[in-house]
């Protein structure tokens, strides 16, 4: 189990560093499963939402020399992040029994959302995703040598 978070999925204004790096775990851990697989070895990635612990607290560090009037963004995101410490709607205990159910069963996801918020927001994002690709999904095929057929990934 690698610890992501929603934010591996969804890059949010202000939070670009933290999301860079959910993003890379999530591309490795993608990668992992793919090269273990045959090995009979799982991963999971755990993407939790907000959840009640020491995250928007005192485990949030704020650069004094911030620069408001050129990234509003982030006093806004910081703010909500602070207005939010304590009231998150995870359980921190809930989400180590579901990791522990994952772990125990024959069967478990590469993605394990935790949390309505983190749930619907990945989906929103799919469906964001798909609506971006859609208008200009021929331009993108018509990038193919004549004659080549889809299917082989990579560039």
């Amino acid at each position: 189990m690698n610890i992501s978070s929603v934010g591996g999925f969804i890059a949010f204004p202000s939070s670009g560093f933290y999301t860079a790096s959910k993003f890379a775990l999530e591309a490795f851990s993608e990668a992992l499963s793919k090269e273990v697989e045959a090995h009979g070895i799982k991963v999971t990635i755990v993407e939790p939402g907000a959840f009640r612990t020491d995250f928007n607290g005192r485990s949030l560090a704020v650069a004094e020399n911030r620069m408001a009037e050129l990234y509003p963004s982030t006093d806004f995101f910081l703010g909500w992040l602070q207005e939010n410490d304590g009231k998150q709607p995870g359980d921190p205990r809930k989400a180590a029994q579901a990791m522990i159910k994952v772990v125990e069963s024959e069967n478990p996801p590469l993605r394990l959302p935790l949390g309505e918020d983190a749930i619907v927001a990945i989906e929103t994002e799919l469906e964001n995703v798909k609506k971006d690709i859609a208008p200009w999904r021929q331009v993108g095929v018509d990038t193919a040598f004549e004659g080549m057929k889809a299917g082989m990934i990579g560039g």
